[in-house]
């Protein structure tokens, strides 16, 4: 890590930048700052060959300023103590600016899930959900975990029947985790989420007049060309959806195993076809191919989507990135001493904890629907579709127009869950960047991720003081 400052102290140097705009004690700052409480776990894998092995886990509640808390949690042989208390740190914060009413919580297990069967893998995951039940870690009204690096519907499907095992009787049990399959109380919407709230963050950056100008951009997210890193599910998704709603060209891609450069643009969905085809994108026909995949970030683009994990930008490699924008998809790519070197070149930092809130804020619709046991849109869409089509009638026979079939179909469409879930996370994101936007300038801010820092400290912390706990 950059000058030996870990993750933790990363987001805590950040914290403390924005901490100065605010107006509250500097214990209650101090609170907020630190993570309530950790709690570690270990418990023994058998292998097939008689063999046993260590897991090591953690859960981190960082803030108990609403409940319940919320975070994913991380499947990597990375993992350690001080990720999952940063994470769980940036989840408080990233809550608090999308006016999610959870506190934050993050959990991991050091495992590299590709070298585990199946069978292993559930075993490790009941067993973590076990324990945390054993200490009341987890629950609808108490800690609500979802997918992060390495886990998925499959992993939240586990542990909602693990939880609901031991839980039987409670009406609200489904609600103790989100980002679960459709079909076991998940939502429609929430596998993409994280990728879409992205590719609305940059419309609305783009569409700031001034700040495009400032930076020789034209306004609008068309046209722009767009590095991505990471082709998981955030980086994937972010990709098809901005360069077919947003005809943003997608020009480079960067993996674990390489990277590729076309500047006239990439195929995404070609690309990943060829991914699982090929095991890899290198080689990719019709694109420059880089076995160091770090040198694909630093070719020339608009914008630059580090959507892997933490540290990817450092003051080794800041000086030679060419973006005008950087649009955080991972939560912590970019180092305090790489942001200080792309600020004074004048580059605009789109922070992750607002960039990438997408999937919390649709996982908090997910939880909304397990406590009212009803699939959004089931009251309303037969009733929205009558009305519409009494309308249309209405236009047709005052104005002896007849509209075409399928155009007639789209017109009385009445909303279903996904539209629903996709127009509340469209909404959120353009309220909290317009948000952001209105911080920095009052506060005369040098960038987004102080204002977004400071709205997030005053949020949590002014909770507090209206709680009583620090008058």
């Amino acid at each position: 890590m950059s000058n030996q400052t870990s993750f933790y102290e990363n987001v805590n140097r950040y914290f403390d930048q924005a901490a100065i705009y605010t107006n509250h004690p500097a214990a209650l700052l101090e609170h907020v700052k630190q993570c309530n409480c950790t709690y570690r776990v270990e418990f023994p894998l058998r292998h097939d060959d008689g063999t046993i092995e260590i897991i090591y886990g953690w859960r981190v509640e960082h803030s108990h300023h609403k409940l319940p808390t919320k975070g994913g949690i991380r499947y990597a042989p990375e993992v350690n103590e001080d990720e999952v208390q940063a994470l769980a740190a940036l989840m408080t914060y990233k809550c608090a600016i999308v006016d999610v009413p959870f506190g934050g919580a993050k959990g991991g297990i050091k495992i590299d899930p590709k070298k585990y069967t199946l069978p292993q893998l559930e075993r490790i995951t009941r067993r973590y959900t076990h324990e945390l039940i054993k200490k009341n870690f987890i629950g609808p009204a108490v800690d609500v975990p979802a997918p992060d690096y390495g886990s998925g519907e499959r992993e939240m499907a586990w542990i909602a029947d693990t939880y609901l095992a031991t839980h039987p009787l409670e009406l609200n049990a489904l609600g103790c985790v989100t980002g679960k399959p459709v079909a076991q109380g998940g939502i429609r919407g929430r596998r993409e989420a994280t990728g879409r709230g992205l590719f609305y963050a940059l419309r609305e950056a783009c569409n700031q007049v001034d700040d495009m100008k400032a930076r020789n951009l034209s306004t609008g997210v068309a046209g722009k060309r767009c590095i991505v890193q990471g082709l998981g599910n955030v980086g994937s998704n972010f990709a098809q959806i901005a360069s077919r709603e947003g005809q943003v060209v997608i020009t480079g891609i960067a993996e674990y195993e390489g990277g590729i450069f076309n500047g006239e643009g990439l195929d995404i969905d070609a690309v990943l076809q060829y991914r699982q085809e090929n095991k890899s994108i290198l080689n990719y026909p019709g694109a420059i191919s880089f076995a160091n995949s770090g040198e694909v970030l630093e070719q020339e683009c608009d914008v630059l989507v580090p959507a892997a994990l933490e540290n990817q930008i450092t003051e080794q490699n800041a000086a030679r990135i060419q973006a005008k924008i950087i649009l955080e998809g991972a939560n912590g790519p970019v180092t305090p001493e790489a942001e200080e070197i792309l600020l004074h070149k004048g580059v605009l930092m789109i922070p992750d904890m607002y960039a990438n809130a997408g999937g919390v804020i649709v996982s908090y619709f997910e939880w909304l629907k397990n406590l009212s046991h009803v699939r959004f849109g089931r009251l309303s869409q037969l009733a929205e579709e009558k009305s519409e089509g009494k309308l249309l009638r209405a236009i047709e026979e005052a104005t002896h127009f007849q509209f075409p079939e399928i155009e007639r179909k789209q017109i009385v469409h009445g909303s279903d869950e996904y539209d629903l879930v996709v127009s509340g996370l469209e909404k959120t994101m353009i309220d909290a960047y317009l948000n952001i936007l209105e911080i920095r300038g009052q506060k005369k801010l040098q960038n987004l991720r102080t204002a977004a820092y400071a709205i997030s400290i005053d949020k949590v912390a002014t909770t507090y003081e209206q709680l009583g706990i620090f008058p």
